[in-house]
């Protein structure tokens, strides 16, 4: 028996910073601004890093550095990016017999290009993830207390072999049901409400960024409320939504929970923030089955990420947060609905 198995992406990520990465304003792009560099020359790198990302490893490096045993169910290419997500999965002491391996296509690879001021463009190759196969898991063998659903490229399948297992008696053994976390993708999300009302009332503990809330329930951002008023209508159990630097928002269909951030002894790389943050907020809630402190360890797990490069270097251990004094004192303001 596992205490949590996660479900979703795995990457290998190499990292460049450079002073002669520019940014620059234009309304041609999405976001407004552009990431450059000058065509046809050679450009000086003066870091690299390499580590291995995607949110199954993410989530489930969190888990076990709070202590819970765990395995992770994610699809890598049989190659050296997918041997070295296997062995950093064993180093956290993170069960592998679940990993699927590809033979065909290559393990996920992504290309970070970070600028001076710490801003940066993610080039992603999906490869194997992309192929993560429902029907080649031995679901008969993923008994845990709580499986923690990450980005699954819209492939739904997971999701309903979720709640079939949560519906059932057996699953935990003693009549238990085992509880379900979920943290869309884009993918996931785009297929749309409709979609996936059926499920999300199965759901324990949902998240989301505020702009993703918004689009999935047509309710502008500035709306808070009316967001938490529609979740708490679709969910029967905790909702969650992340608002970047100015902190989260939480509802148990009771309550409203607002939280800001934790000071930042720097910005170095926001790369993996939103997985510490999910699977943070959810190892607290286990550990204490209380809203305030799940928040208080999210927020920790996510402000230790960013101060350091990738998605995995700065995640906490159990230790780390009870004894470190900069995690003790956080502000949580409770309102009733």
């Amino acid at each position: 028996m596992y205490d949590i198995v996660t479900i979703g992406s795995a990457t290998r990520d190499v990292f460049l910073r450079s002073k002669h990465f520019q940014v620059i304003k234009s309304p041609k792009f999405f976001t407004g601004k552009a990431q450059c560099f000058t065509l046809g020359t050679k450009i000086p790198i003066e870091d690299i890093d390499f580590t291995t990302g995607g949110s199954g490893t993410n989530v489930a490096v969190t888990f076990a550095r709070q202590g819970f045993k765990g395995a992770s169910i994610v699809r890598l290419g049989d190659d050296l990016g997918g041997g070295a997500v296997i062995n950093e999965l064993k180093k956290e002491k993170i069960d592998t017999k679940f990993i699927q391996i590809d033979k065909r296509n290559h393990t996920a690879y992504s290309v970070i290009l970070i600028v001076p001021s710490g801003e940066r463009t993610i080039l992603v190759f999906r490869g194997a993830g992309k192929k993560l196969s429902n029907k080649e898991i031995n679901w008969s063998k993923v008994k845990a207390n709580w499986i923690y659903l990450a980005s699954l490229g819209g492939n739904l399948n997971f999701v309903k072999k979720a709640v079939e297992i949560k519906k059932s008696p057996l699953a935990r053994g003693k009549g238990k049901k085992t509880k379900l976390a979920w943290n869309p993708g884009g993918a996931d999300l785009r297929l749309g409400l409709e979609k996936l009302r059926p499920y999300l009332k199965f759901i324990d503990v949902f998240s989301c960024n505020q702009e993703e809330a918004a689009k999935l329930l047509n309710i502008s951002y500035k709306k808070e409320r009316q967001i938490f008023k529609k979740f708490d209508e679709v969910i029967e159990g905790i909702a969650m939504m992340t608002k970047g630097p100015r902190g989260v928002s939480v509802s148990d269909g009771k309550y409203l929970y607002k939280a800001g951030v934790f000071k930042e002894q720097k910005i170095t790389d926001r790369t993996g923030a939103g997985d510490a943050f999910g699977a943070g907020f959810v190892a607290g809630f286990i550990q204490t089955n209380r809203i305030e402190d799940a928040i208080r360890l999210g927020t920790a797990n996510a402000t230790s990420v960013v101060e350091h490069i990738g998605a995995k270097q700065g995640i906490l251990t159990r230790n780390q947060f009870f004894k470190e004094s900069r995690w003790k004192k956080f502000q949580i303001v409770k309102h009733k609905l």
